[in-house]
C-alpha cells in the first residue's frame, strides 16, 4: 500500500525533479510533469484534488490501455483524459516498489 508520502519521496529522489506548488502533489522534471494528484471533476462541484489517486505520464494512448484494461484494479481512466498519455493510479493498491518503478519510468520519459 503507497500514499502521497511516498510518491513525494520517490520523485523528489529523481534527478531535477521539482514540486509545484498543489494542494496535492505535482512533480515536474524539465517543466514537464510526470507525477500529480488527481483533480477530480464531479458536475456542478468544485474540483476536488485526490492525494489517495496519482495521475502518470504513460507515453502513449496504447501504454494507457494495455495498463487500465491488465489492470483495473490499480489503473482507470476517465473521459476527460481520452487521447491523453495519463492513467491514474490508485495509491492505496500498489506496492511501493511498482510504484517507485512507474514513477521512475514516467519520470525517465519526461526527462
Amino acid at each position: 500500500m503507497a500514499d502521497a508520502d511516498d510518491v513525494r519521496r520517490i520523485a523528489l529522489a529523481l534527478p531535477d525533479a521539482v514540486e509545484i506548488e498543489s494542494p496535492g502533489f505535482d512533480f515536474r522534471v524539465g517543466g514537464h510533469g510526470f507525477v500529480w494528484s488527481y483533480p477530480e471533476r464531479r458536475p456542478g462541484q468544485p474540483r476536488v484534488i485526490r492525494t489517495d489517486i496519482a495521475v502518470l505520464y504513460v507515453g502513449d494512448e496504447a501504454e494507457k490501455q494495455a495498463l487500465v484494461l491488465g489492470e483495473p484494479d490499480l489503473f482507470f481512466t476517465v473521459p476527460g483524459y481520452e487521447g491523453l498519455p495519463l492513467a491514474m493510479l490508485r495509491l492505496p493498491e500498489v506496492s511501493v516498489d511498482r510504484l517507485t518503478e512507474l514513477i521512475t519510468d514516467a519520470w525517465r520519459m519526461r526527462a
